[in-house]
């Protein structure tokens, strides 16, 4: 599998991203709770140098709790402010406006200070396609600001959305990045629909996805499809015949109807009804650059 994906909307953002930083005073990356790695643009931190930031877990409802957690602890050791929310029924939306004001505590000090008047809080969101930004800005601007819908791209342009709590916010297009160095991250991003699935041979993607849960969450799989919690089995492809068997998607002899149940298996883990999985935790992270003291020793 390789991928590399890049339409020219995504490149005209990140040119976006860059001329229209200087507006904003602090930026909100939203992230998916159950791929907070692969759901995280690595070109981002790069545009954005020393502006604040806040990071906010979106579809926390779907992802394991221990898991959160975990994330949130890295990123409170980094010193940046977190918030697990969902922005479809709006949990925790309300106290996005206090984060937004912790991280921006020393600057609102100094304005204060200095004679300043308060003015409203400019933030940018960011996010990959699909990670829920549209609906996001709609709960907290209550009213439908943009444009929501399933598919990946849906926000085409930048707006200014006006919010409660004396915050703007400058909405941008979810942008992704020229191409998949990791192909894991390309995997993790078709699981959870942030990739089209026509780009990926579905049937494929299921096995993959089987593969890397079958274990660590297999209580939750084997529940929904009504398996003998005592099974075993030896390999992916077994787990989802018997999965096929469940779900009536044997065809003539002994075939099955694999894209039937490929599809069945990953429409319910997108829809959160395999229950709470998630597919990467921050001991996943890589350092794939030296430290400076590395790099001393070696030249010494």
């Amino acid at each position: 599998m390789n991928i590399n994906w890049y339409p020219g909307h995504m490149k005209k953002t990140k040119e976006l991203l860059q001329s229209n930083l200087k507006l904003v005073d602090l930026v909100v990356e939203l992230l998916d709770s159950r791929i907070p790695l692969s759901s995280k643009n690595p070109d981002i931190d790069n545009i954005i140098t020393n502006k604040p930031k806040i990071v906010l877990f979106n579809k926390s409802d779907l992802a394991d709790e221990r898991n959160i957690s975990a994330w949130q602890k890295y990123y409170d050791e980094l010193g940046i402010k977190t918030l697990r929310i969902n922005s479809l029924n709006g949990f925790n939306t309300n106290k996005i406006q206090d984060v937004a004001r912790e991280a921006m505590k020393e600057k609102l000090e100094s304005l204060k200070n200095k004679g300043r008047k308060e003015r409203p809080i400019r933030m940018m969101i960011i996010g990959i396609p699909n990670v829920g930004k549209s609906s996001l800005i709609n709960k907290l601007s209550g009213k439908k600001s943009a444009k929501v819908g399933d598919r990946p791209g849906v926000t085409k342009s930048k707006q200014w959305v006006k919010l409660k709590g004396n915050l703007e916010l400058l909405d941008t297009p979810g942008i992704l990045w020229p191409k998949f160095e990791d192909q894991e991250v390309a995997l993790k991003l078709a699981f959870t629909g942030a990739i089209k699935d026509e780009i990926l041979d579905v049937e494929t993607l299921a096995l993959r996805f089987l593969e890397k849960t079958m274990f660590e969450y297999k209580e939750n799989i084997l529940t929904r499809y009504k398996i003998d919690l005592d099974k075993d089995f030896e390999t992916a492809l077994e787990l989802m015949e018997e999965i096929g068997i469940k779900r009536g998607c044997k065809i003539r002899g002994n075939d099955f109807d694999y894209t039937r149940i490929a599809n069945i298996i990953l429409n319910e883990f997108r829809g959160g009804l395999l229950g709470k999985i998630s597919l990467e935790w921050p001991s996943d992270i890589k350092e794939d650059e030296e430290t400076d003291e590395e790099v001393d020793k070696k030249e010494n």
